[in-house]
Order: C-alpha cells, then sequence, then structure tokens
C-alpha cells in the first residue's frame, strides 16, 4: 500500500521526500545528478546540478550531496560509465551505509529535457533494494501524461519508493504531493508532516478537474499525438532558410525540446537569447533550458489545439534567417 501527502509546491514536496529518506534510513546522505533541478529552496538547490543562476553568492548548502553524471545521448555517459562513477564514489568519497536516497528526474526539466537511458533507472532500483536507499523520483515537470505515459518512470518499468508531483497536478493552481510506500511515508513521528495550506480545497478541486481532462480527454494518447506532431515540425524547421541553426530534438512524448547552435554545431546561447527576444514581439512566448542554455522546452498545455502548434512554429520558422545571420 501507499500513502501521500499534498503540499504546495514541488519544492516543499521534495524537501519532505528528503526528511522521510533520512527518517526511514537513519541516514542523511543523497546521490543526485548533474544537470538536475530540484527546487530554489537551500535543501532543494544542494540536489540541484547547477550553479548560475540557483546557487551563486548563497555560500554552504544542507548536505552532504553528491552529484554524479547523468547517462543520456546528450551527454554522452553510457549506464557502464554512470555506474562506474557511483561504484567510484562508494570507494572514494562516501561509505555506502551513509547514503540515505538518490534523487533523479527521469527526463530532465532545466536540464533541457534530457531523458535518462531506462536501464540506469534499473540499475539504481537494483542498487538501492541492495543497500536499504530511498529512490526518489522527480516527476515535478515530467509527470501527469506529459510523456504519453501518466509518470515517466513508467517508460521504464520502475517503480521508486518516492514520487514527487507538482506542475500539471494542480492544473494552474499551487498543489504538490508525494507518494511513497507506506513503510516510508510512516517514517517521521506524527507532526512531523504537514503545512498550513498543504491540501488547499480550491487547489484540490482544480485537481480533481484535471484529472477529469486526463481521462475524459484522452490526455496520453493526445500528448503521444502532440509529442509526434512537435518532431515533424521540428524537421520542418531544419528545411528552412535558416533551418541550420537547430540541432538536436530531444525528450520523449510531449515533453520535446530542441537545440538551437552556431555554425560550427556548438551550443548558441546568444542566437537562442535572441528567438526568445523576436518571439516574444511576434506573440510567442518560448521557455529556454539547457546546460548550454541553448535549449527550447517545448511547454504547451497537452490540451493546446493542434492549430495553434501550427501558428508557433510558423512565428519560429520565420525569425530563423535573423538567427542565422548571429555570428557567435
Amino acid at each position: 500500500p501507499a500513502k501521500s501527502m499534498l503540499t504546495n509546491s514541488g519544492a516543499e514536496a521534495m524537501e519532505n521526500a528528503l526528511k522521510l529518506a533520512r527518517g526511514f534510513t537513519g541516514r542523511t546522505g543523497v546521490i543526485a545528478f548533474e544537470g538536475g533541478f530540484h527546487g530554489r529552496t537551500l535543501a532543494t538547490l544542494a540536489l540541484t546540478g547547477k550553479t548560475k543562476p540557483y546557487k551563486t553568492g548563497l555560500g554552504p548548502l544542507p548536505g552532504p550531496v553528491w552529484h554524479l553524471p547523468y547517462p543520456c545521448p546528450e551527454t554522452g555517459v553510457s549506464v557502464e560509465g554512470a555506474m562506474e562513477a557511483i561504484n567510484r564514489l562508494f570507494s572514494v568519497s562516501a561509505d555506502v551505509g551513509s547514503v540515505g536516497a538518490i534523487v533523479i528526474e527521469p527526463v530532465q526539466g532545466e536540464g533541457g529535457f534530457r531523458a535518462c537511458d531506462a536501464a540506469f533507472l534499473i540499475e539504481l532500483r537494483r542498487l538501492c533494494d541492495a543497500n536499504g536507499m530511498v529512490l526518489i523520483a522527480d516527476e515535478i515537470q515530467s509527470g501527469f501524461a506529459r510523456t504519453g505515459k501518466m509518470f515517466a518512470m513508467e517508460h521504464a518499468g520502475v517503480a521508486p519508493d518516492i514520487l514527487v508531483m507538482g506542475k500539471g497536478i494542480g492544473g494552474g493552481f499551487p498543489l504538490a504531493a508525494i507518494t511513497g510506500a507506506e513503510d516510508v511515508m510512516n517514517a517521521l513521528a506524527p507532526g512531523g508532516l504537514g503545512g498550513t495550506y498543504s491540501g488547499n480545497p480550491v487547489a484540490c478541486a482544480a485537481a480533481t478537474g484535471v484529472f477529469d481532462v486526463l481521462r475524459d480527454e484522452k490526455i496520453l494518447l493526445r500528448a503521444k499525438q502532440l509529442g509526434e506532431k512537435y518532431a515533424t515540425h521540428i524537421a520542418w524547421l531544419r528545411d528552412l532558410p535558416g533551418g541550420h541553426v537547430i540541432g538536436n530534438m530531444r525528450g520523449i512524448g510531449a515533453m520535446r525540446a530542441f537545440e538551437i547552435i552556431a555554425d560550427d554545431g556548438t551550443p548558441s546561447a546568444k542566437r537562442l537569447q535572441t528567438l526568445l527576444q523576436r518571439a516574444r514581439a511576434n506573440g510567442l512566448l518560448l521557455m529556454p533550458s539547457g546546460e548550454h542554455a541553448n535549449v527550447v522546452r517545448l511547454l504547451a498545455p497537452l490540451t493546446i489545439p493542434f492549430d495553434q502548434v501550427d501558428e508557433a512554429f510558423a512565428i519560429i520558422g520565420k525569425l530563423l534567417p535573423e538567427l542565422a545571420g548571429i555570428a557567435d
């Protein structure tokens, strides 16, 4: 059996997941991953695998936290390489008995929609089971049908000990949640979990509406269709004048992104900034992400009319020649 706790934000949910992991294991160490993002509170910043702009000037953060390579095509890190990094950590820097949790996004959000190799998630499950660690899946951005499954961990067939949710659960209202195995969720004394506005009735009413839409409008199927439409449009952009600035596409389902690159194929944050500004002037808001700030995240509502997707990509296509004229 599982239990859940409602919170107000993803960061608050992650904070409570960490508390439960500590309470359940009696250990304080956490393994997180390079390029990951888990919130802006002090403990969640410690988990986040990127310094600027989030950690700049804040000094020491709660720990210990060790950041390891994230295996996916974009990083070039293999499952074997990532597991070797974990084994090296346990032989050089951390005793395996001091680590209470492994925290991972199955698809990184701020990291640029990089999808973790499914085989690595399976290995993490085995590692946690063998060593009494808690596997925490951060699905704040990837959850609730965004990838074509209700949760991205399903693509690997892996169940975490704690699932952290947010964003899409409330349809725009402040609501997040954690769901975990009963013994893990019962790890703290009564009063150890809670918050004044946790489970706000209005936000919960919005969430029930979200679940109705997920079911009645077949959103899991629609996310797959939307992802296919994104892929077709991104390929179309590459064939337009100036299309050489479009780099690789990544992601799963409707959780898609594409790179903006320089003429030599390297990341171009400068061209992306121009795209953001010019698209905004043309009525289109785009969201940047990625390790090099050169990735466009496609985070439209899963209910977006397809003709609006067409319109959005038409605006991007019109701007490509201008981007191509920018020297890095």
